[in-house]
């Protein structure tokens, strides 16, 4: 599998500590400051990167509203909405780009998002967009893919919803049009999504099929299943974020505030510290550990000629007698020498 990627300053791969990304989204709430805001706690929090989406209402889609336009009314936080009407809420306005970029740059944060047309690609690249994320609606987009790895820039993109021939399009689109280098996101494209459709097990599935990092693109409530994917895989994690979910917005819902995304820095990075090896064995930090295993003791001042018995030679802590499996060998033995109490079993002794 490829080893790594380069995004910014970061090496993304099966190698390295697990890449964080937060995603704004329409969490700013239609109000810059708060989105300068949300910069600030994603770069307190630790994580290593900020992603946009940069679409207009128009570049999606279209005004109309017709029953095709419409989110299903059953839809758990958007049901009922017009597609147009909720992409000119949720949308960032391309002239806070250039702020949000400087701002995520002054504290520290790689910054990239996902375009949805050729006007997107052209302000990302005026802003030296480091990277390109493809959103799980647009992996069926092959020329928007094309035009994308045509910049020559590392590529993320999304499977949600999509086939394995589907898949197998985009990548190979995006290979032949020149990205440098492609990370797969899992993706369950619900909104919030429900953990038991996580599916974490396709993680080294998509990796071996494809040649590539993988990681997750999380719609889940909380950290959980974002921390377990990084056990089957997952060098890369996207959650979106917001100030506070009390506030409202159109992501809220399924959405981590600062704290939470404080704690998937963190544990994530446990998680990975954890994958270790495989080797099966005492490591160092058990060293000590060793002194304090169980083993044949003398428990209580002995004499020589006296033999041994349950109630002077007894397996204890710690170490340094002879094994706990040696008790049926030397009970009835007479020992050799005075022995006192709080002294290892050996064999000289018996």
């Amino acid at each position: 599998m490829t080893a790594t990627i380069k995004i910014g300053p970061h090496a993304v791969g099966a190698g390295e500590r697990p890449f964080v990304v937060a995603e704004m989204s329409g969490n700013h709430n239609g109000d810059l400051n708060r989105a300068l805001a949300i910069v600030d706690a994603v770069a307190d929090s630790g994580a290593h990167a900020l992603k946009l989406q940069t679409y207009r209402p128009d570049t999606i889609t279209i005004d109309v509203d017709t029953p095709a336009f419409r989110i299903s009314s059953g839809h758990e936080l958007w049901g009922g909405e017009n597609l147009y009407r909720l992409y000119e809420r949720a949308h960032t306005p391309y002239e806070w780009h250039a702020p949000i970029f400087e701002r995520a740059r002054e504290r520290g944060l790689t910054v990239f998002s996902s375009p949805f047309d050729a006007t997107a690609v052209e302000l990302l690249e005026s802003l030296d967009a480091p990277a390109y994320k493809i959103a799980s609606s647009e992996l069926v987009d092959l020329p928007l893919i094309r035009l994308v790895a045509s910049t020559g820039k590392p590529m993320v993109i999304s499977t949600g919803m999509a086939t394995v021939a589907e898949i197998d399009a985009a990548v190979r689109t995006a290979r032949a049009g020149g990205a440098a280098g492609i990370v797969l996101l899992a993706c369950t494209a619900s909104y919030p999504a429900p953990p038991a459709d996580s599916n974490l097990r396709r993680l080294p599935v998509l990796a071996g099929a494809f040649d590539v990092p993988v990681g997750l693109s999380d719609h889940t409530p909380g950290i959980g299943v974002a921390v377990a994917s990084v056990a089957l895989g997952a060098c890369f994690i996207e959650k979106h974020v917001t100030l506070d979910r009390a506030d409202g917005g159109v992501d809220s819902d399924f959405s981590l505030n600062p704290a939470e995304l404080t704690a998937l820095v963190a544990e994530s990075g446990r998680a990975y510290a954890a994958l270790g090896g495989t080797a099966i064995g005492p490591t160092p930090a058990e060293r000590e550990g060793l002194r304090f295993r169980r083993s044949l003791f003398v428990v209580e001042d002995v004499r020589a000629g006296d033999l041994v018995t349950a109630h002077n030679v007894r397996s204890i802590r710690p170490a340094g007698g002879l094994a706990p499996v040696e008790i049926d060998r030397v009970l009835g033995r007479a020992f050799t020498t005075d022995v006192p109490r709080g002294t290892p079993l050996s064999w000289d002794q018996i």
